[in-house]
């Protein structure tokens, strides 16, 4: 892709990701994203052919972005064996509670259950997701002397607490202790669907 080309697909996600978080993304027009990048629908048409194109780009590139970043954990200095909460928190801090984001995956996700083949599209994505954190997740058990039997298994699970613990951070984001009680519930789940290395 050529540069320019390239600059322009990038602030047309950016101003979306803006304009789908202010205004969500079922009341934003392809006319809103395109004045907030400041190009015409002309720019937008010849990179995206809908809104809901534009947001499985977006998604598919945070998606990458913090795939890298829970990969890295792995790899970094002073990196915790021997400590689940700590190992635990290190990845975590690598998928951050985004207030903007849940609002756009919140709302996209309505959309696609309206939607069978959208639908189908995200729950193909999430599960390529899920298939990429399966060996980092794996590695960290492995590390904190834990044997995985069923490794999809328990990333459906960490997914699932993830999801519902990021709404109750949201909800509440004075309340320290959630952050606290977050770990907990994703240690008692590593604990639930691992066992101790033979």
């Amino acid at each position: 892709m050529r540069r320019g080309r390239a600059e322009t697909r990038q602030r047309l996600l950016d101003a979306a990701f803006e304009a789908f978080a202010e205004e969500g993304f079922g009341r934003c027009s392809v006319e809103q994203v395109c004045e907030r990048a400041g190009f015409t629908r002309g720019a937008f048409y010849s990179n995206f052919t809908s809104l809901e194109e534009l947001f499985l780009a977006m998604w598919e590139q945070r998606s990458a972005s913090m795939l890298t970043e829970v990969a890295a954990v792995l790899d970094a200095p002073g990196a915790v064996e021997g400590d689940p909460r700590r190992a635990i928190e290190q990845v975590l801090s690598a998928v951050p509670v985004d207030d903007k984001w849940f609002r756009i995956t919140s709302e996209f996700t309505a959309h696609a259950l309206r939607n069978p083949d959208l639908r189908e599209v995200m729950v193909a994505r999430e599960e390529a997701i899920g298939a990429a954190l399966i060996p980092v997740m794996v590695t960290l058990m492995r590390r904190n002397g834990r044997h995985v039997p069923d490794p999809a298994a328990l990333t459906r699970a960490l997914v699932a607490v993830h999801d519902g613990t990021q709404t109750q951070c949201l909800l509440e984001p004075d309340n320290p202790a959630l952050r606290s009680y977050r770990v907990d519930l994703f240690l008692r789940v590593l604990d639930a669907y691992s066992e101790p290395t033979p």
